[in-house]
């Protein structure tokens, strides 16, 4: 049996079969990911991952995740955990980088390294609605990478542009998604509000 060709920790002979198969078969490409939240106290919460719709057919993690999202002290919580807003920019952070290092080593290219910080401004005046033309989600976030590898400047920064241009998370930021917000009242979903 022939060792595989892996490239940046990615089984690139896996992922050409895997593309392969979705265009012999565009339904194996559709996943559903589902979270499942549960307040706690104060500004404390939690979310479970275990499943998920994907390739056809339910699907179970390895692990269950149980992710905690709190706010700060001076955001009148316990800081048990990240905030929300924090963990959107984790979100980002860690799509554009999986986007990017997928889509090199499709394309053959080796990179050694690679470190992003994220910083996003939020005024916290939309949050308490005390000004309504104040955004309540980020007003700007910049990401700067670092990246390592053989290769020229220029190429690098193509390569760079591979993660934002090809990255889930990258597009819900800079497009708007539709978002259904329900309750579930005597067993019943009722439609809340539609954004």
């Amino acid at each position: 049996m022939q060792n595989p060709n892996i490239i940046n920790g990615v089984n690139v002979d896996d992922l050409t079969a895997t593309m392969e198969a979705i265009q012999e078969n565009p339904a194996i490409a559709s996943f559903q990911f589902k979270a499942r939240n549960q307040w706690v106290q104060g500004g404390l919460n939690q979310t479970t991952i275990s499943d998920f719709y994907g390739a056809c057919e339910e699907r179970q993690h390895k692990n269950t995740f149980v992710l905690k999202a709190d706010e700060p002290a001076v955001l009148l919580s316990t800081d048990e955990g990240a905030n929300p807003v924090e963990y959107a920019l984790t979100a980002l952070a860690s799509c554009v980088t999986t986007a990017l290092v997928y889509h090199a080593a499709a394309r053959g290219i080796r990179i050694e390294c690679v470190e992003s910080t994220l910083e996003g401004d939020l005024d916290i005046q939309g949050l308490l609605g005390m000004d309504e033309n104040v955004r309540r989600g980020y007003e700007g976030v910049r990401m700067t990478f670092k990246m390592k590898g053989d290769m020229p400047q220029e190429e690098m920064m193509e390569v760079l542009k591979l993660g934002p241009t090809f990255s889930p998370v990258f597009d819900i930021f800079t497009n708007k998604v539709p978002v259904t917000v329900m309750m579930e009242h005597n067993g019943e979903p009722m439609t809340i509000m539609q954004a």
